[in-house]
């Protein structure tokens, strides 16, 4: 007998019952059955090496070296900076056609800790530079990839590498199934608040109570001639001369309007002091990173924004070819507000010579994992962690009942994804070794 394809309803038309939009979500096993989703091979005429190289064009070709080398420290350090890599892989594949708004580079690095507007630590993904509206197991294939090459990193073993995508992707099912059952308002108001003792998260939680703003302007700055500046260490930080300066502080003017009026009345009582440019990250080394100095009530009172280039989502190519392009910057924000339920007060967008520019505070209380804290029991334990907090992101952008009505209450998706998790992480094994290569023989060249 055939399956008839139910179309979701209206998400707030009264016709948008939970049995329809569970109903529609079993449906689309038919398009795509849950054990095909562990199933991938790579188209063979793709060459990662170029893939990589030809998406690094309208970056800064001097800072490349960098992002190669630190790409060629580990295979979880290339996956890191192979995005374009994987959204091609995916988009090659078949998907359930259930959206959300994705991350799109969802891997263990990409969770970790920041400040709320009241001050208090949130734990959520914390990273949206290729957010995007598409399938969800896109994110869910990447983090639990990510789980994999993390765990191997760490020295654990291939079976509680396996084990922990189980973990994830179960969780992930659980989570999905209870925001189903929430009111849009408390999944508005939904966060992960469970205690976290003992566990990876605690660590997190610990680095970044003691990443203050006092502590980055020990960290970052210097009084020379009397006067508060960057320090410069090149080529990571270096003052830029006063005709950038003066065009990256007159970009902030615009920011500033895309704040609420409470924000903007706060962040115009700080006055500019220095501005620098910063090589941050891996997947973003190349582009364009301003981080501005302001002081409010004295010396004591540092604020710093991080005034960063964002180029158009990586999966843009295959989930939205025709889009009428707008401000990329605003496409990050208006995305980590979909996903998180708090966000930094002062998050916003500007333009800058043409190029789009994402704002927020620099290192707000913000910290993450390292791969060796993920040794052992750990990584089940974080990868737990990672599916509840993915799964509420999505189901605050997307249809958590079709999500779930896909999921199902059994194990069968949990062994396809990890299926596809070691898979994919032999894959991102063999681009490593292929990207060493190209350094080795000179075609690419790479500085630490």
């Amino acid at each position: 007998m055939k399956t008839r394809r139910l179309r979701p309803a209206k998400p707030h038309s009264d016709l948008a019952k939970v049995a329809e939009r569970r109903d529609f979500g079993i449906s689309c096993r038919q398009r795509l059955h849950r054990v095909d989703q562990g199933r991938w091979q790579r188209k063979k005429n793709l060459d990662p090496v170029a893939l990589l190289v030809g998406s690094a064009k309208r970056r800064l070709p001097e800072l490349l070296p960098i992002k190669w080398a630190r790409m060629a420290l580990s295979p979880f350090g290339f996956f890191r900076g192979a995005v374009p890599l994987m959204a091609a892989d995916l988009a090659a594949s078949a998907h359930t056609d259930i959206m959300v708004q994705m991350c799109g580079d969802a891997h263990v690095r990409n969770l970790g800790a920041y400040a709320a507007p009241d001050g208090r630590l949130i734990f959520d993904i914390n990273d949206f530079d290729e957010t995007i509206r598409g399938p969800w197991e896109w994110d869910v294939k990447r983090l639990a990839t990510s789980l994999v090459l993390a765990g191997r990193e760490a020295h654990d073993s291939e079976s509680n590498c396996r084990d922990a995508v189980h973990e994830f992707v179960a969780s992930y099912r659980k989570t999905a199934e209870h925001c189903s059952r929430l009111t849009l308002l408390e999944l508005a108001r939904y966060q992960v608040r469970r205690q976290f003792d003992a566990s990876p998260v605690a660590s997190v939680l610990l680095k970044a109570e003691k990443a203050t703003p006092q502590h980055n302007l020990e960290r970052l700055t210097e009084v020379k001639q009397g006067r508060l500046r960057f320090r410069e260490i090149k080529p990571l930080l270096t003052r830029v001369d006063s005709s950038r300066a003066d065009s990256v502080l007159r970009a902030l003017a615009p920011y500033r309007q895309t704040l609420s009026s409470d924000h903007r009345h706060f962040v115009e009582l700080y006055r500019p002091v220095d501005v620098a440019f910063k090589v941050v990250g891996i997947g973003s080394v190349g582009t364009r990173d301003y981080v501005v100095l302001f002081l409010g009530n004295g010396p004591a009172d540092p604020l710093f924004l991080q005034v960063k280039e964002e180029p158009p989502s990586a999966y843009a190519p295959y989930l939205d070819p025709k889009r009428s392009r707008g401000n990329e910057g605003r496409r990050v924000v208006e995305g980590q507000r979909l996903m998180q339920a708090q966000s930094d007060i002062f998050l916003g967008w500007t333009s800058l010579a043409g190029r789009d520019y994402l704002v927020r505070q620099l290192s707000d209380h913000k910290a993450s994992l390292e791969t060796n804290e993920l040794e052992g029991h750990a990584l089940g334990e974080f990868a737990r962690v990672c599916g509840e907090i993915l799964a509420k992101g999505h189901a605050r952008s997307g249809d958590a009942c079709a999500i779930a009505g896909y999921c199902g209450e059994g194990d069968k998706l949990d062994k396809a994804i990890a299926q596809f998790a070691v898979s994919y992480a032999d894959q991102t094994e063999v681009d490593h070794k292929q990207l060493l290569r190209a350094i080795k023989s000179g075609k690419l060249k790479a500085e630490s």
